[in-house]
């Protein structure tokens, strides 16, 4: 018998479930048993730090490190990552060979009907700078407090007391059964890739990325891909408020983006329409938007990146 593919994954619910979705994707494609698929757990530091801001103590890569390290080293054959938690500049050896059907991508209040019915001075928990900055924009007087952990310990938080309100991606709350927990947002832009399940493998390993190309949603991964790519050119880090959002229209990928101060009392915003594939096109939307943008906002950016 063949050795199971092993699937490295936080061992969080929310990153369980979607490893799972994944394992399940394999098997539906290739007819496989369960045997063939293994589910690796860890845990990354990102998971072990909750009581600051991922942006004070390392980014994005506190919760990828572990598992490229697994998969660096052989003891996994693929990573599944919340592809919006994944840092824009990856390792050369790897590779997003899959991307699953993209989910929800708009985020829900939970603790209030809506943001403009919070009351005044209310407090709404969230450590995300990119919503700290889009609430502030329209409701300069809430309290911004931090609140870390996974749905569950965010959701028990604001029961204890110890914010109003909070903000949870629809999509991480559908995965978990939550499909009835707060107030959809829908007319604020999601964090790029927001909603995006990613499986990574080591580049050159063509077996694995033939078996997950049976389960790639192409206009998923176009959209991610342009959303990334417009990251890329904005150099910005975790603490950089920035949304964005690329869908597919026609034969054209629609990519909006706004950049924002950290109080919010600055937005700067730009879309473009361009071919699915066009690398260049995210690259001079974030052109756009910097040239634009007050230095309050472009002192938040560096400009393009490049892995080192």
């Amino acid at each position: 018998m063949k050795q199971p593919l092993r699937i490295g994954t936080r061992g969080s619910p929310l990153a369980l479930v979607q490893a799972r979705m994944v394992a399940e994707a394999l098997r539906a494609a290739h007819g496989w048993g369960p045997e063939r698929i293994d589910i690796v757990a860890m845990t990354t530091t990102g998971d072990q730090i909750q009581d600051r801001p991922l942006s004070e103590v390392g980014g994005k890569g506190l919760w990828t490190k572990e598992l490229d390290r697994a998969l660096l080293e052989g003891r996994t054959d693929m990573s599944v990552h919340s592809m919006k938690d994944v840092e824009t500049l990856r390792p050369p050896e790897l590779v997003i060979a899959a991307v699953l059907p993209r989910a929800d991508v708009c985020d829900r209040l939970v603790g209030a009907e809506s943001i403009e019915a919070l009351p005044h001075w209310a407090r709404v928990g969230t450590s995300s700078p990119r919503r700290t900055a889009q609430l502030l924009a329209r409701r300069p007087d809430l309290n911004i407090v931090a609140i870390r952990g996974n749905v569950a310990t965010r959701l028990r938080k604001l029961k204890m007391g110890e914010a109003d309100a909070t903000l949870l991606a629809s999509a991480g709350l559908d995965r978990l059964g939550h499909h009835e927990v707060g107030t959809v947002i829908g007319d604020m832009l999601p964090a790029p890739a927001q909603g995006a399940i990613g499986v990574e493998v080591i580049a050159s390993n063509g077996q694995v990325r033939q078996y997950l190309q049976a389960i790639d949603h192409a206009d998923t991964h176009v959209c991610v891909d342009a959303e990334r790519r417009l990251l890329e050119g904005l150099g910005g880090s975790c603490r950089s408020p920035v949304a964005a959002l690329a869908t597919i229209e026609g034969s054209e990928i629609h990519l909006r983006a706004e950049l924002l101060t950290n109080d919010g009392k600055e937005v700067e915003r730009a879309e473009m329409r361009f071919a699915a594939g066009d690398e260049e096109a995210p690259l001079q939307l974030a052109r756009t938007l910097l040239a634009r943008a007050s230095p309050a906002v472009r002192a938040l950016f560096s400009g393009p990146q490049t892995f080192s």
